[in-house]
């Protein structure tokens, strides 16, 4: 059930394997929030970021949202948020950057009262026959 936005530096395209650290990244926020489901995560490059600008150049930047249903504690939120920090250090150190320098935010925040889910498949129209 999580949604979870992954907006992160263009620069970085080349050297942050968000497969991989999704594919972590999905069964650790399941576990740790007790959530039921699937996760569903957009992962968006930015073509203009700015964080300053470090000793070798424009500093990259990440950051990682995760939306759940509301009623999750605090202290809960605020642990699954430095864990998720730890998984993305593991997938993308700093020398991804260009720069030398990926500065990296997390943040677990309730979804709206208004938030609804619907999994709908379409019926694939099956064509029939010539009869020929």
């Amino acid at each position: 059930m999580p949604h979870i936005t992954i907006d992160y530096s263009g620069e970085l395209e080349a050297a942050f394997d968000r497969r991989a650290f999704v594919r972590e990244l999905h069964p650790m926020v399941l576990a740790r929030t007790g959530s039921a489901g699937v996760c569903k995560t957009f992962c968006r490059p930015a073509a203009e970021t700015y964080a300053g600008e470090g000793e070798a150049g424009p500093v990259a930047f990440v950051h990682v949202e995760v939306g759940l249903l509301p009623g999750r504690p605090e202290p809960l939120k605020a642990r699954l948020a430095e864990q998720v920090l730890a998984l993305l250090d593991k997938h993308l150190p700093a020398a991804a950057s260009p720069g030398g320098e990926v500065i990296r935010s997390a943040e677990i925040r309730d979804l709206a009262a208004s938030y609804r889910l619907r999994n709908a498949r379409r019926a694939v129209p099956v064509p029939h026959g010539s009869g020929g």
